[in-house]
């Protein structure tokens, strides 16, 4: 039994257009998969990363550090879509390492992942959460602080203290509850409910630019890089870098697209679509806020939870009207990207069951909405928790680190595969390889660099139990150690899908 025993591309294939009582209902279209990348990349990013990394780390230079974070996800997103297209099945970076580099990688970033999903959904919900209770509080509804705040606090860089008077975030648990009970009923009607999510905070994020860019003060601009204040990571072009790694945190979405491969209605051709679409999209619009954003208040005064907010009180009056509307686009796009996070993991426990590395359950599909639904309830109580009981600085650093790393991988495995197996059917094929692989390897290896060091420890422990669970579960139960096959529930349907009726299940 190998470590690095590889999943057959034909039979992951296969199995990706098989049907059964475990086959997922295909109803995604390209444009849905677009809107649902915007969906996760639009949210903390805009609203409130923007502001914080330019008056922590980048100074109006925030806008460079997004402009290679955004590179890095091009390059990453790049190979990710030759990934989609061969291999369109759920399961993301864990299926494609798994189908490259072997069992045990695989397994290691799919517990990598849960970093991506689940804490993800949970950071963003408690930033919900302080949107909402703002939003309360203006229109004369004043939460009790009890109720809307974590119990546990992180004091200095790794301490978790009590916060006193705290009980629960119980506004960021509603939300994931919610969208968990959203996402069961099905990915159709979780898809209609994003893209209308994503055409509203769109709009409003069009407005702050397309009004903001009046009230531009120059001067604010000056000195576009602040010098370094001597600290490694506060401004200066450590800074810069330092502040890309943060703000790659809004990019992480654009890879849920991948993980809806199994709805997709034609995923060889809608994936890459969906991946580089939503990507170039939310780069520009990243690139135009952060330019706005500093250009109407100086980066100082940005360090708050509400910075949209803040720069468009400096406006004035003649901007009074845009600030409730931005309040209700931070909620609206928060609660999508919650949505999209979501759904995005328990098709990932889809998988790994699927292959014997996790039990039988959480492969269970719902039989009248065809969802994962064991998996989505189990995704969404524990983000809940988490959510209830943790404050967002933890969580968050946890998240980027995680995603670096399978991004870094599945760079990895593009190479490899076209080593191996130069001559295999490619229906979307990476430009410039290795030169793009190595680019996104270099590019995410050099962000993971700059995080801080207790990021780096607390991403060891986590992957240490990973290795716990698969010696002790996963490689005793793998499909593949054992048969040397994949498992079907029936004869696989025709490979290609050209009409609408071949996706009837």
């Amino acid at each position: 039994m190998s470590l690095f025993a590889r999943k057959s591309i034909d039979e992951l294939r296969a199995d990706a257009f098989s049907e059964g009582e475990h086959a997922l209902k295909r109803s995604l279209t390209a444009s849905n998969l677009v809107l649902l990348g915007i969906g996760a990349i639009i949210g903390a990013g805009i609203f409130v990363l923007t502001g914080t990394a330019a008056a922590r780390n980048a100074g109006p230079a925030v806008m460079i550090s997004f402009i290679i974070a955004g590179l890095g996800c091009l390059f990453a997103g790049l190979c990710y879509a030759e990934f989609a297209a061969m291999i369109p099945i759920a399961g993301s970076a864990y299926t494609y390492s798994y189908a490259t580099l072997g069992e045990f990688i695989a397994w290691i970033i799919g517990w990598d992942l849960i970093l991506e999903y689940l804490f993800g959904a949970a950071t963003v919900a408690v930033g919900w959460s302080g949107y909402f209770t703002e939003f309360m509080r203006e229109i004369g509804l004043n939460l009790p602080e009890a109720w809307t705040q974590a119990p546990i606090n992180v004091q200095g860089t790794h301490t978790l203290v009590r916060n006193p008077g705290a009980i629960i975030n119980l506004p960021a648990m509603i939300l994931i509850m919610l969208m968990t009970c959203l996402l069961v009923i099905g990915i159709q009607e979780s898809a209609k409910f994003n893209n209308f999510i994503v055409y509203v905070k769109v709009a409003i994020v069009l407005l702050v630019i397309g009004f903001g860019f009046q009230y531009v003060d120059a001067a604010n601009w000056s000195p576009f890089i602040p010098p370094n204040t001597g600290e490694f990571g506060e401004f200066g072009w450590s800074g810069i870098v330092r502040a890309a790694a943060v703000v790659f945190f809004a990019y992480i979405g654009f890879d849920a697209v991948s993980t809806a491969a199994q709805e997709a209605k034609n995923p060889q051709r809608d994936l890459p679509i969906g991946m580089l679409g939503s990507l170039a999209i939310c780069t520009v619009l990243y690139i135009l806020m952060a330019l706005v954003m500093t250009g109407m208040v100086h980066y100082t005064q940005l360090n708050v939870p509400h910075p949209v907010f803040v720069a468009l009180e400096k406006a004035g009056e003649p901007l009074a009207w845009l600030r409730y509307f931005v309040n209700i686009g931070a909620i609206a796009g928060l609660a999508s990207v919650v949505l999209v996070m979501l759904m995005g993991q328990p098709r990932i426990f889809y998988s790994m069951s699927r292959d014997g590395l996790l039990p039988p359950v959480f492969s269970k599909v719902h039989p009248k909405y065809r969802t994962p639904y064991v998996t989505t309830i189990l995704t969404g109580a524990v983000a809940a928790i988490v959510a209830g009981i943790f404050p967002i600085g933890l969580l968050g650093e946890l998240v980027s680190i995680g995603t670096l790393l399978a991004f870094v991988i599945v760079c990895a495995g593009t190479w490899y595969l076209r080593v191996k197996e130069p001559n295999r059917e490619r229906p979307f094929k990476t430009p410039l390889v290795p030169l793009v692989p190595i680019l996104g390897i270099l590019t995410c290896g050099f962000m993971m660099y700059f995080l801080p060091l207790d990021t780096w420890l607390r991403l060891i422990v986590w992957m240490l139990i990973g290795v716990v669970i698969y010696f002790a579960y996963g490689r005793s139960h793998s499909v593949l150690q054992r048969t040397g096959h994949q498992v079907f529930e029936a004869e696989p349907s025709r490979p290609n899908f050209t009409h609408e009726d071949d996706h009837k299940s």
